[in-house]
This record gives structure tokens, sequence and C-alpha cells, in this order.
């Protein structure tokens, strides 16, 4: 048979997925963190293929992140145009300064934003303009100073308006890029004001916040990205300045997530900037690295299959 009479590929032969150890993780995986809408970054991919991967690996469900706007939008189109995938995506709004900042107008209108009645299935602090990361990147005081941070009593306006938005609509609130302190504290905030969904980037947390966060019924999230290269390469995520983050050692990121209890942990790939593999398999990479430094496979089906379809709501078909 030669080249010209072959059957073509399908896309995940193309992406080497079916041969590859830890494929089989990857059926009925949720990815909640994935980056390919538009950005000043090159990404790997655009929403529709991230979408169409994800189908072709057997993943349930994606969800959109967009540090420049609402992503319930990009969102929306994706189940429109490839709902019969069966892949349900989602997409909620980070509350950076390009996507309105912290603003109780942009949650509103981010939670009514699509073509469904669906709108954003998340709203999340900002994740990189807080005090915290911008004196991790070596900011000048004035860029710090314009961050957001959380006050060691009270919440700052409009926060609270914005939890009550949260509550009501019973979608997922993210806690952000902000200090451990400061997560806890928002996370005891978000219970009192009645939120049940939440989720706190943990990966660069010690033990003991994990174990506060989580103990407080918040799921932590462990992403790939902070484990690769990546971290290693100045990279421009809200304006043209270049800057890193500290990497995280896998050996140390399952002590992290020990210490969450993989009832309460949530696995995500954080993929689609150009340094990085795909999605599809940022994630399936992810899972066979934690199980090669011991997190037992029961659990890790728990991490990034059930967790997260329960906290996103994830449809299936």
């Amino acid at each position: 048979m030669d080249a010209s009479s072959r059957a073509p590929l399908t896309e995940r032969e193309a992406l080497g997925l079916g041969r590859l150890p830890g494929a089989d993780l990857l059926a009925g995986a949720v990815d909640g963190h994935v980056h390919a809408c538009p950005h000043i970054n090159s990404r790997s991919l655009d929403v529709f293929e991230a979408v169409r991967q994800a189908a072709h690996a057997g993943l349930s469900g994606l969800g959109l992140m967009d540090n420049f706007a609402n992503s319930a939008g990009f969102a929306a189109l994706a189940r429109r145009q490839l709902g019969h995938l069966g892949v349900d995506v989602w997409g909620g709004l980070i509350m950076e300064p390009p996507a309105g900042g912290v603003s109780a107008d942009m949650v509103r209108i981010a939670l009514a934003y699509g073509y469904e009645g669906e709108g954003a299935r998340f709203i999340s602090l900002p994740t990189h303009h807080t005090r915290h990361i911008a004196r991790l990147e070596g900011r000048s005081p004035a860029y710090v100073e314009a961050c957001f941070e959380v006050p060691e009593r009270g919440l700052p306006d409009p926060l609270p308006e914005i939890f009550d938005l949260i509550a009501a609509s019973n979608v997922v609130f993210n806690t952000g890029h902000v200090s451990g302190d400061e997560a806890v504290r928002l996370v005891e905030a978000a219970k009192r004001a009645g939120i049940t969904r939440i989720l706190v980037p943990c990966s660069h947390y010690d033990e003991n916040v994990v174990q506060a966060v989580t103990s407080l019924g918040a799921y932590a999230e462990f992403s790939f990205f902070f484990a690769t290269h990546a971290t290693q390469a100045g990279l421009t995520h809200v304006d043209t300045e270049r800057h890193t983050v500290p990497p995280v050692a896998a050996p140390s990121m399952v002590q992290l997530i020990r210490a969450a209890v993989d009832e309460r942990a949530v696995l995500s790939s954080d993929c689609g900037v150009f340094l990085l593999p795909p999605p599809v398999e940022g994630l399936r990479e992810f899972l066979l690295l934690l199980e090669t430094c011991g997190i037992q496979r029961a659990a890790l089906r728990r991490m990034v299959a059930d967790n997260p379809r329960a906290l996103f709501r994830v449809r299936t078909t």
C-alpha cells in the first residue's frame, strides 16, 4: 500500500495518544485550566482545536481561561459549533484589569454572557495583577501598590457584592494568585457569604495552607505548568513585560497534593502557552509524572475526573 492510499490519521493517532502511557487516564478527564483564547503570548492552539483534541482524547470537560476577556463567550461559541463532540466547554471571568478589573458590573455581565442562557461558570480574582505576584515578579513599588490585595481585616469593596453574585449563581469562586494567608481569609469569607464552590490554586503554597483551605471545603488546584520548563522563560501575562514564576518540583507538588487529600484536589494542565505541549498532551504528561512520583491511579482519576466534574458541574453525554 502506497502512502497515497492510506486512510488519513485521526487526530488521536496524529497526537500519538493511543500508544502512549497514561493515555487511558484521559478518558472522562476534565481539564478546567486551558489557555487557548487569544493572547499577547503565542498560543499552541485555538479554542476549536483544543475542544477537538479533548474530544479525540476522551476528555469530558474543558475550562477556558483568559487574562484579557470573559472567556464565557468563547465557550458558548465552542459549545454551539462543536457540542456534538461531547465535550462540555465553559468559561468565566478572571478579574484582571484588561478584563474590567475587580468589578461587580463585570461579574454580572460574565454570569449572563452566552448563547444558551448560561454565562460564566467561574469568577476568579486576579491571577497576575495581585500584590503577591507583583512582588514575586520584582515589579516597581508603584505597580505593586496598584495591585489587588486582601487586607487582614474585612474585604475590600466591591468584593462583598461580588461574593453575593457568585453565591446566588452557584458558580465557582477562584481565589486567584494571592498569598497563602490571603487565600485562607478569602475561603473563610466566601463560605460566610454562602459560596459553596471554591477553587484555590495551591501549587506555590505550603502544606499548612493547603490543609487549611481544603479543611474549609475548598478544592486545591495543582497545575502542570508550574512543574515544567516554561517557568524558566520570561513570559508576558498581563502586559508586555516578561517575567518568570518559581518552578515547583514534582515531588514537592506530590507532598502538597497529599496534604490536600485526593478528595479535595483538582489537577489541570494550565497549558496553551507555546513553550508547552497542547493541553491534552500536557495533561497526560502531568498525570504520568505524578504517577511516577507515587500517586496511585485511583487517586489520579478522582483528581482529574470526579472532583473537577463535581466542582464545575460538568455535563456528560
